[in-house]
């Protein structure tokens, strides 16, 4: 089977699964009641999240910009930067991950750039982003632990397995200490083999590219970037959630709490996380109190509102990028 025909399958699979999930989620829903929804909301709020998200946008473009080499080919501004991300979120709606080459190769294009060094960087402001989805993750459970937890006990009964963690603890702690050696063995033996070796591999890079970043001309300007962010992200939801009459009461800890669903919704090998982000957003909203018709419906608006504001700006990027001839003049714009 040629690799066109599995990208092909692969994309068909992920596009099927998101509009699965979508329909599943949404088949309950009239249409009249996302239409009251629509026209009721406070639209200068919305309008205002789609602001803040374009300059995020340009944000992680000179993010971008300060991780690429001024001795690789032509110097890189960050609006040539910011356009090239564009692109590649573009890409990202059609063909899930293929955004990150995208963005790459239309820069490598324009700039006389080897792909193999804006590749890197790439998986250099991934490995930062996870790292900041952890963290906020984490801060997310600071804030509003006493949900976490209730959450948790609808899972799983936390007193129940104390308990039985308790009663059993030098088996566990044994059973511990054998699974850390099992691993080590495997790694140990396994190293230069399949997964295992990638792996290894995945982990040093990170590793390498995280302490690269304080070689840059301006790691302060690259960390203070990137935790803003990630504020604006926050930000992106709760003007979303100002606009709504249903999320209007919702306090900023649990604004962040459902940001962080949609982020982990984000993340799924799917279309723009279509379904995915639906799902998570609308039932961590269900567990604050919120309806599952509007905490559906609230997914739904500022999911679509992004999606719009990526489609619009990210096409008039990709005409921006395929105007500038490749390689031979200057990065001015």
């Amino acid at each position: 089977m040629s690799l066109k025909i599995k990208q092909a399958i692969q994309v068909t699979v992920s596009l099927g699964i998101a509009i699965w999930i979508f329909w599943l989620l949404y088949r309950d829903i009239e249409f009249s009641s996302l239409k009251e929804q629509i026209l009721s909301s406070n639209w200068f709020w919305i309008l205002l999240s789609l602001g803040i998200a374009w300059v995020g946008y340009w944000i992680r473009g000179w993010r971008w910009s300060l991780l690429i080499r001024k001795d690789e080919g032509i110097k890189v501004s960050p609006n040539r930067a910011y356009h090239a991300v564009m692109v590649g979120y573009l890409v990202n709606m059609l063909v899930p991950r293929a955004g990150e080459v995208a963005r790459c190769g239309v820069l490598s294009r324009s700039n006389n750039i080897s792909l193999g060094h804006l590749l890197g960087t790439v998986i250099l402001e991934r490995s930062v982003d996870l790292l900041f989805l952890v963290s906020t993750i984490f801060l997310a459970f600071l804030l509003e632990n006493q949900l976490f937890i209730s959450l948790t006990n609808q899972l799983i009964d936390l007193n129940s397995l104390s308990l039985k963690l308790l009663q059993n603890l030098p088996m566990l702690i044994g059973a511990l200490a054998v699974f850390v050696l099992l691993i080590y063995f495997i790694f140990q033996k396994f190293r230069n083999r399949g997964i295992i070796n990638k792996l290894q591999s995945f982990f040093r890079q990170m590793v390498s590219g995280l302490k690269s970043i304080q070689s840059l001309e301006n790691p302060l300007g690259f960390w203070a970037s990137s935790i803003v962010i990630w504020i604006i992200y926050f930000l992106t939801m709760y003007t979303v959630s100002m606009g709504i009459q249903s999320t209007a009461n919702l306090t900023p800890g649990e604004v962040l709490l459902v940001m962080v669903m949609g982020s982990i919704g984000m993340i799924a090998p799917v279309q723009g996380g279509i379904g995915t982000f639906h799902a998570l957003v609308a039932y961590i909203l269900i567990q604050l109190g919120v309806s599952e018709s509007d905490g559906k419906i609230f997914a739904a608006i500022i999911h679509g509102t992004q999606v719009i504001l990526v489609m619009v700006v990210g096409l008039i990027s990709w005409i921006w990028m395929m105007r500038i001839p490749s390689w031979n003049k200057p990065d001015k714009d």
